[in-house]
């Protein structure tokens, strides 16, 4: 299929190309959801997602290749960047709409389900249908002798530890990714260059202290995903914010390759800005778990 490129600098409507890449997308995430699914089910072990995932992880690469090459050929005019700005401001808001939803589920639990499970409201009502002797004190893992140890206890991991720590990690990366931003605007390459990577190894930094917060809650804190409400609230929350931190990550990594290549310029410098963007929402999310999550 012929390429339908306008011009660069025409005022004429931007055509993309005939492209494979959507095509891969949509099998990469039925292969990577029927492990999932697999997986969940018992039917095989986690290792059923790794051939979706590198589907997926194909998909990206040879994508946003394709995107990169076509910008720095000159390709694309201001209504494609319109478009891809509008495009990040969707994605961004359905990932707050995602988190939303986990949030909602975590204030749900916390502030209605379990004191009515505790008898408030219709005491008699719930009495006789649920758990006479159910404590309706937060964190709960539910009734007794589900999820944590053999009698359903666990400890939660406190705020002011490795949580904060890495609340702290977040906030100095926030910092040094917009120092960055600044330093491409006033073309200071050097610090443009420091600056970024101090960011994704501040962002690298937080996974592998997430990852060793894990390990602690498993095997020394009964605190696991099938502790009750608590367990999978917590879980949930912090492992997909872990997932995007891991993203973000990787994504401000191909942006510092990009620097070193000597891409952007002080006024076209969007797919930067976009990174940044993300980057921040990351850290927001993470104020909001560390707040409701760890803290009260």
């Amino acid at each position: 299929m012929p390429e339908l490129h306008a011009p660069a600098g025409s005022d004429k409507y931007y055509i993309p190309h005939g492209s494979p890449w959507p095509i891969l997308g949509s099998v990469a995430l039925f292969c990577l959801m029927l492990g999932a699914v697999s997986w969940l089910n018992e039917w095989a072990s986690g290792w059923a997602m790794i051939p979706g995932a590198l589907l997926l992880a194909t998909m990206f690469f040879c994508w946003f290749g394709t995107v990169i090459g076509e910008n720095q050929q000159g390709i694309y005019d201001a209504q494609v960047g319109r478009s891809f700005r509008l495009g990040m401001i969707w994605f961004i808001f359905s990932e707050v709409m995602f988190f939303a939803a986990f949030f909602g589920a975590l204030f749900y639990a916390r502030v209605l389900s379990v004191p009515w499970e505790g008898g408030e409201g219709v005491k008699l009502l719930n009495k006789l249908l649920l758990w006479k002797n159910f404590n309706p004190t937060w964190p709960t893992n539910g009734p007794m002798h589900i999820g944590g140890n053999a009698d359903g206890s666990f400890s939660v991991i406190p705020a002011f530890s490795l949580p904060a720590i890495n609340t702290m990690i977040l906030l100095t990366s926030a910092v040094t990714v917009t120092i960055a931003h600044h330093a491409l605007r006033s073309s200071r390459r050097g610090a443009l260059t420091f600056w970024l990577a101090c960011t994704f190894v501040l962002g690298f930094t937080f996974v592998g202290l997430q990852a060793h917060e894990y390990g602690e809650a498993y095997q020394d804190m009964g605190l696991r995903l099938s502790t009750g409400i608590y367990g999978s609230t917590f879980f949930m929350l912090t492992g997909f914010h872990g997932l995007h931190v891991t993203i973000g990550a990787i994504m401000l990594l191909v942006i510092w390759f990009r620097v070193l290549s000597g891409h952007f310029t002080p006024k076209h410098h969007f797919a930067f800005e976009a990174v940044s963007w993300y980057w921040h929402f990351v850290d927001v999310v993470w104020l909001g778990l560390f707040v409701f999550v760890y803290w009260i």
